[in-house]
């Protein structure tokens, strides 16, 4: 059973802004889904940079710390801001490029087979309830669209990229999340 809340990779309960930051994916393979965090500036909430980034148009010199973002070409999946709001960037029938050098259960390249969901944040501030509760429905509905994604194929950037990577980090609640998606309720 494919839910019914997407089209073409895209989920119609998020609002849509568009990367070029993608290609296909090389088999058409989705299963695994990849938590990350992202601020910009690094521990600022509610502004433009992280759609700015993602579009390939942020202005690097309007905060010191983007200088190192300059050429960069990433993107995600989905955004959750810290009010619970989603953003779409890329088909999840396409392949975004949020995982960089990654490797999960001796496979490397996730990007190719991963969808990446950003969540507004730090590895050490709380997320909010909002973002919990938006993350539990938009997994609850890939899990029903990608159905080889399975709660043993859901993890952190971090453990896909240890040593590298250290996102969603210490504040997000591993067992609060896992635990509202075997239940199948929000909170």
């Amino acid at each position: 059973m494919t839910s019914k809340r997407f089209n073409n990779g895209w989920y119609n309960l998020a609002s849509t802004c568009l990367s070029p930051h993608f290609n296909q994916r090389p088999d058409n393979e989705v299963s695994l889904l990849v938590i990350h965090n992202i601020s910009l500036p690094a521990g600022c909430f509610g502004l433009p940079y992280i759609d700015d980034l993602f579009k390939g148009c942020i202005d690097v010199s309007a905060d010191p710390s983007f200088k190192e973002l300059e050429g960069l070409t990433v993107s995600a999946h989905f955004l959750i801001n810290r009010e619970g709001a989603v953003t779409q960037y890329v088909s999840c029938d396409d392949r975004a490029w949020h995982a960089g050098v990654s490797q999960f259960e001796s496979r490397e390249n996730c990007n190719d087979f991963a969808i990446g969901i950003e969540l507004e944040g730090t590895d050490d501030i709380a997320y909010t309830d909002e973002q919990y509760l938006s993350l539990t429905r938009l997994t609850q509905q890939l899990m029903l669209q990608y159905p080889m994604i399975s709660l043993d194929r859901i993890t952190g950037h971090c453990d896909i990229a240890p040593g590298r990577k250290t996102d969603p980090g210490d504040s997000f609640d591993w067992q609060r999340y896992r635990q509202s998606l075997i239940k199948g309720q929000s909170f």
